[in-house]
């Protein structure tokens, strides 16, 4: 498969490998009849040799952006919410400003995306769940607004004539929940927990692992659920969905912007955060919904 890749014989990869194994007077591979494996002198190697290539990667970039300025290539991560309704309209925003900037857009977990980030696989992203604390020392986190999550039932629903509803009144509907692994799952528990509500009582008739599931469930009157608030502007305006209000309780989650203070970041990163800071900011300041 090396051989292949790099366009030479197997015999000149395995002399490639002998006279490395000489010179660092260590086995890099445990050889058997049926294939070779990674000794542990052979994974550190393998680490350290994918950091220098990105090193060398990064250096290219670097020299490149001498010749221009406001081109390139820019990969942008964001969690299922942000990535699905927010991200879109921020995206359009800097491409007509920068048109010949090029953005990838990788849309998956919070934790998911922030190991890209890490790993350096994606250069800045925007999440709305708790990055993992193994990685909290390692990011930069920028906090830069709060997104409310609204509790969402079916228009026909009798509690939707209500200005608001108790906390007692959880315990009779059905919930339609994001999977055990989301983030947002954990912040709406946390939060009902603090408000003295039990959510290990609740009847969760289904879970899903997308919003818009999740949404056209409740308007089929499948049940109930809690959603960003930003992921139901338009079914609030057109009276798709009624947002019922629990007395006393509110539930938020920290939206942030996530990027690896060890790399070197090039300047189409460096325009895409100034320019979505000053809209995000913007937009914080008028309100919690970015």
């Amino acid at each position: 498969m090396a051989a292949k890749k790099l366009y030479i014989s197997q015999p000149a990869v395995s002399r490639q490998v002998q006279n490395l194994e000489r010179q660092l007077n260590t086995p890099i591979f445990y050889r058997d009849k049926r294939k070779a494996r990674l000794t542990e002198t052979g994974h550190i190697l393998v680490k350290y040799a994918e950091q220098i290539l990105s090193l060398c990667e990064e250096t290219c970039q670097a020299l490149d952006e001498l010749k221009s300025i406001n081109s390139g290539t820019l990969v942008i991560g964001a969690s299922q919410t942000t990535g699905t309704y927010l991200m879109p309209r921020l995206i359009g925003i800097f491409r007509h400003k920068y048109p010949q900037i090029r953005i990838e857009l990788k849309v998956h977990s919070t934790r998911r995306i922030s190991w890209g980030v890490a790993n350096g696989e994606i250069d800045l992203a925007i999440v709305g769940g708790e990055v993992p604390p193994e990685l909290q020392g390692t990011l930069e986190i920028i906090s830069y607004a709060e997104d409310e999550l609204a509790l969402i039932i079916p228009q026909a629903h009798p509690f939707a004539t209500l200005q608001s509803i108790q906390k007692e009144d959880l315990y009779r509907l059905r919930f339609i929940a994001l999977d055990t692994q989301s983030t947002i799952r954990s912040v709406i528990e946390n939060t009902l927990t603090q408000s003295g509500i039990d959510s290990r009582y609740f009847k969760i008739e289904m879970e899903l692992n997308s919003i818009e599931a999740i949404k056209n469930a409740v308007q089929s009157g499948l049940g109930a659920a809690f959603v960003s608030v930003s992921a139901i502007s338009k079914e609030l305006e057109l009276g798709i969905l009624h947002w019922a209000k629990i007395e006393d309780v509110t539930i938020k989650r920290t939206l942030s912007i996530l990027i690896n203070p060890k790399r070197y970041y090039a300047n189409p990163i460096k325009n895409f955060e100034k320019e979505i800071m000053e809209i995000l900011l913007t937009s914080a300041a008028s309100t919690n919904i970015p």
